[in-house]
């Protein structure tokens, strides 16, 4: 298909189903809500079985369709779950079916587009992490999702931690509740600028290793059942081999950034929503890292993120122990210790911010935002894409968050929209 086939098929998905949920068409509020999965690997399985923290609460979703390349994959999905629809092709999806809810469990060169086009067609989304492998993509997913009126949820939680009985008291290793540090900040207990360190305390750096790509690849003939030019779709075309797809596609640059990539945002949505800053990002990102390869992702030691109000986020790729929450006044580290006398008991004696949407049912029904939406889930995203872009580069960049441009940087600011391959394009292509 070229672009302009399938934007036509898009709007005459969409003109089919309209942009209204479904008990807009003639279904009752009280009945339950159906789903689509895209990506069935093993990520997407979750989403399959509805074991996804949150999809197992008090009004689950019912699966009616899924959708992946690989053959292998897409048997296994359809395996013992009668009146589920089988598809190779996500625009035949959402063409054919009139689910409420997508589910894109795909890797992440493929997130943009396909939020785009369900955003287009009328669906509500559920997107894994990294929202987008760029900013363009993030910023075009926002913009329809809000075009389209249509409810988005990114696969994050970490920012619900102590404030939710859906998901848990606190966050990977920082046995720190975000709810707790998020009182901190309120109520200036640190002192500021705040310094936030994601390092060994958290157990971010064990991910950058483990997802570090290999160079040189020797051309191999892609297994059958797997469609490997659509397993591409718009990254740029390179010869097959295994380590390219499925479970190891995250160690290159063309679909992912690494371990960055795979576990940055969890930590860094959650230090988002900690630190205040949902609606901006920051102006300065230093790297320290050794020259990164054009294909493949290998380990850096530092990303330096810092806000125009001296604010800073350091990801430690090193695996260094330092404070989570460093400021003017104390510091405190994983599991509340802290070199403030009785800082515990100062958060208990603090009022809880105000509550987060964390049902995503409940945001589908009501037509509320949920609490990690396309606008905050596009600021934590950009911060994973802005630490990409440094390292990548190799050089400290300035960031203007008001307009998303780099300042006075046109290399950094080609990499805002990457180009895609044909016939795969963003509207309006990517400006």
């Amino acid at each position: 298909m070229n672009r302009r086939q399938m934007l036509t098929r898009t709007a005459q998905a969409a003109a089919a189903f309209t942009i209204l949920p479904s008990w807009a068409r003639g279904q009752a509020p009280s009945d339950q809500l159906t789903r689509a999965v895209i990506g069935t690997g093993s990520k997407g399985m979750g989403h399959v079985a509805g074991t996804e923290p949150g999809m197992n609460n008090s009004s689950p979703s019912r699966l009616v369709a899924v959708c992946d390349v690989d053959e292998a994959h897409l048997a296994q999905a359809l395996s013992g779950r009668a009146g589920v629809t089988g598809y190779k092709d996500f625009r035949d999806l959402l063409a054919k079916t009139d689910a409420n809810i997508i589910h894109i469990a795909t890797p992440p060169h493929w997130h943009g587009l396909m939020a785009l086009a369900a955003a287009e067609a009328g669906r509500d989304i559920w997107c894994e992490k990294p929202m987008t492998r760029t900013i363009g993509e993030g910023r075009k997913v926002m913009e329809a999702v809000r075009r389209n009126g249509t409810i988005f949820r990114l696969n994050t939680w970490f920012r619900f931690t102590g404030a939710s009985a859906l998901f848990g008291d606190a966050f990977y290793g920082a046995g720190v509740p975000a709810r707790d540090l998020r009182k901190l900040v309120i109520g200036d207990v640190l002192g500021g600028p705040l310094t936030v360190t994601v390092g060994a305390g958290t157990g971010f750096d064990w991910k950058l290793p483990l997802w570090m790509g290999q160079q040189n690849l020797a051309p191999q003939t892609p297994p059958a059942g797997l469609d490997y030019d659509l397993w591409l779709g718009p990254a740029p075309w390179k010869p097959y081999n295994a380590a390219r797809v499925h479970q190891s596609f995250r160690g290159y640059w063309d679909y992912d950034a690494g371990g960055l990539g795979d576990m940055g945002q969890h930590y860094l949505d959650a230090f988002q929503y900690i630190l205040g800053k949902d609606d901006t990002s920051p102006v300065e990102i230093t790297p320290d890292s050794d020259p990164q390869p054009a294909d493949a992702v290998i380990p850096w030691r530092k990303v330096t993120l810092a806000y125009a109000d001296g604010t800073k986020i350091i990801l430690d790729g090193v695996g260094k122990d330092t404070a989570l929450m460093q400021g003017s006044k104390g510091q405190v580290r994983a599991n509340f210790q802290s070199d403030i006398t009785g800082l515990k008991a100062k958060v208990d004696a603090l009022p809880n911010p105000p509550v987060q949407l964390d049902d995503f049912s409940e945001a589908v029904r009501t037509r509320k935002s949920f609490g990690l939406n396309e606008r905050n889930g596009f600021r934590s995203c950009t911060l994973v894409n802005l630490s990409s872009i440094a390292v990548r580069l190799g050089r400290k960049l300035r960031f203007d968050p008001d307009k998303l441009v780099f300042v006075g940087d046109e290399e950094a600011n080609r990499m805002i929209f990457q180009p895609m391959r044909a016939p795969w394009a963003l509207p309006d292509g990517g400006a």
